[in-house]
């Protein structure tokens, strides 16, 4: 009678937990900064600037799950599509919206070449893309 109590008992959670997680919105934000083989001075500038504006100002939310930072080499085996994907030419930081395994939005940031001069300029701009997006997650 105990086991059989028990065993009620197990599925009822696992039921309610199995719920839960089902009824939970899977959004996360991912920013995507991508490159090629050669790379100049200035695309590093790029990628550090990048990651210091997400990391720095979005502890939270990589912390969470919420948003993922990746550096990506498009020229490597497997990684030749996102050039398709994202219409890329050049360097590039690309926000994408990701809901429910599904991609929903993306968006390259393309002024960062404007604004790689002026770093503070650059944070702030990354800054604001990556709130706009990880906005839609919640």
């Amino acid at each position: 009678m105990l086991k059989k109590l028990f065993l009620i008992l197990f599925l009822c959670g696992f039921t309610v937990i199995s719920f839960a997680e089902s009824n939970s919105p899977d959004a996360k934000v991912y920013a995507y900064y991508f490159h090629g083989t050669f790379r100049c001075p200035t695309c590093y500038k790029l990628e550090q600037y990048s990651k210091e504006a997400i990391e720095t100002n979005f502890r939270d939310a990589i912390s969470s799950g919420k948003l993922e930072f990746k550096i990506v080499n498009v020229e490597d085996k497997g990684n030749e599509h996102y050039a398709k994907d994202y219409q890329l030419y050049t360097k590039s930081l690309v926000l994408s919206l990701v809901k429910d395994g599904k991609e929903v939005k993306w968006k390259n940031l393309d002024k960062i070449w404007e604004y790689v001069g002026n770093k503070q300029r650059f944070i702030d701009y990354v800054k604001a893309g990556v709130a706009n997006f990880l906005k839609e997650t919640e």
